[in-house]
């Protein structure tokens, strides 16, 4: 971390964690200063809180509360503007015989196809979000990953999910990741930034705390688990000490930050899980989709075909949903 950034950073940093980033020596101690992650506690409190009931009509309060979290993705090679389209016409209509169906939060796709979703869903208060920064790897060049955030706000990207250098985190060069994020994020300019931390290489739950404060630090909007694209991704345990993590910033610098689990959420049961992880771990104020998403594919049909169940009494094939 050169003098020059340490001194914007500081600037840039709330008050009372300025210190944290006044140069490289400063933030490894900051972050090896955070508590360590007791792993069996948190894994025991994950499946505890997995196993609570709930009844029918905060069911179906949870159901819709998910859809309208939802990040619908589509994050392939063979992605088409035809298949971004379709995926925009269920993000506005995501039942079309249940019109009172909430819309969902974003659609997701990569930079070339951010100006195909714009179009669609220019008015619908539904954002498009674009990954950059060479998902899912982010093995290139700073000066590369800047240029693909810049085509994706051009575009009229509203959000913005960068990955963060794995490699350069887990040899401690903190200060080198701090300063990519911060880059990435002026280069977003109105654009929210979400920073995928891609949890599954991270090894220990030590090193999710600090990536998540770390990416907190550096001026990211949303802390995120996963590309989706390594295994494991999202899990309950991960994400608890993601909501501890923006739970305590809050409480540092009262400032509210999101959190996005991402990957392997395909059912309403595991959606519910995730929820009632928010309420307990982080507060009833990140029950929105201003500050938890689910970053998913499948997962919206299950919501749908659950929803009809709770409304019609039985349960609907899938056939009475669009399949992605």
């Amino acid at each position: 971390m050169t003098a020059t950034t340490a001194s914007s950073a500081a600037s840039a940093t709330p008050a009372p964690l300025a210190d944290a980033t006044r140069d490289e020596a400063s933030l490894r101690r900051f972050l090896h200063g955070l508590p360590g992650v007791d792993q069996v506690g948190v894994e025991q409190r994950a499946a505890g809180l997995g196993t609570r009931s709930i009844k029918k009509a905060a069911k179906l309060w949870a159901i819709d509360t998910a859809i309208s979290m939802v990040d619908l993705t589509t994050l392939e090679g063979a992605d088409t503007h035809g298949k971004v389209r379709a995926l925009t016409a269920k993000a506005k209509l995501p039942d079309p015989e249940r019109p009172d169906t909430p819309k969902v939060a974003a659609i997701c796709v990569y930079p070339d196809l951010v100006a195909t979703a714009v179009e669609s869903l220019t008015g619908t208060g539904i954002n498009v979000a674009s990954v950059a920064t060479g998902f899912p790897a982010g093995r290139t060049s700073r000066e590369i990953k800047l240029a693909d955030v810049k085509i994706a706000v051009d575009a009229g990207a509203d959000e913005v999910d960068m990955v963060i250098d794995r490699g350069a985190f887990l040899e401690g060069r903190y200060g080198q990741v701090f300063e990519e994020i911060q880059a990435i994020k002026a280069a977003c300019g109105d654009a929210h930034l979400k920073v995928i931390l891609e949890t599954g290489e991270l090894v220990t739950y030590d090193n999710v705390r600090r990536a998540s404060w770390l990416a907190l630090l550096a001026g990211g909007d949303f802390i995120k688990t996963s590309t989706g694209k390594v295994s494991p991704a999202a899990t309950l345990p991960v994400t608890h000490v993601m909501l501890q993590a923006v739970r305590d910033w809050r409480d540092t610098t009262g400032e509210l930050r999101g959190v996005k689990p991402a990957g392997g959420i395909r059912t309403t049961k595991d959606a519910i899980k995730y929820l009632v992880a928010v309420h307990e771990v982080a507060g009833e104020e990140w029950l929105t989709p201003h500050l938890f998403r689910f970053g998913a594919s499948s997962l919206l049909n299950d919501l749908l075909l659950q929803r009809r169940t709770q409304a019609d009494g039985h349960y609907s094939g899938p056939d009475y949903v669009t399949v992605d």
